[in-house]
């Protein structure tokens, strides 16, 4: 797979949510190296906490593929997953989570998950990579956040 290129496809989504005042994360769900679904934040537009690109998008896909369980799938999108997120993903039984940048930095990313995942019992543990073009992931969110700043 080629993961820069499914993070370029984030980034597209990801100013889309911009464009819409929410900030800019967008994802991709893929099963079996096929794209089912895509998403952006909509957390604001639609007054919901959950309107996370990671959900949106794993909802989406469970929809089409009418089951809960998204199993071969990879998950592609700009931002590393919060809590709510990963326990989605790992409920979704996705394979493979590919993010851009991280909230903080890589080891504590890393330390998190497996803190959390031996804290929750989690009976499934998706494999991470991070930082597949964290450089313009890391912007598009400095960006937009010194701009509500500024």
């Amino acid at each position: 797979m080629n993961h820069e290129f499914y993070i370029k496809e984030c980034i597209a989504l990801a100013k889309i949510s911009e464009e819409y005042g929410e900030i800019p994360v967008g994802a991709i769900l893929l099963q079996k190296n096929k794209i089912i679904s895509k998403a952006h934040n909509t957390s604001i537009s639609l007054s919901d906490p959950t309107g996370h690109a990671e959900i949106n998008a794993i909802r989406d896909a469970c929809k089409k593929i009418n089951n809960y369980r998204i199993k071969n799938a990879a998950l592609y999108v700009t931002l590393e997953p919060c809590l709510m997120c990963i326990s989605a993903i790992c409920e979704a039984r996705i394979d493979l989570v590919v993010f851009g940048a991280y909230t903080s930095d890589e080891k504590n990313f890393y330390k998190k998950f497996d803190f959390i995942a031996k804290e929750f019992r989690f009976n499934h543990k998706p494999k991470f990579i991070g930082g597949i073009l964290e450089n313009e992931c890391s912007i598009l969110m400095k960006d937009f956040f010194k701009a509500k700043r500024g």
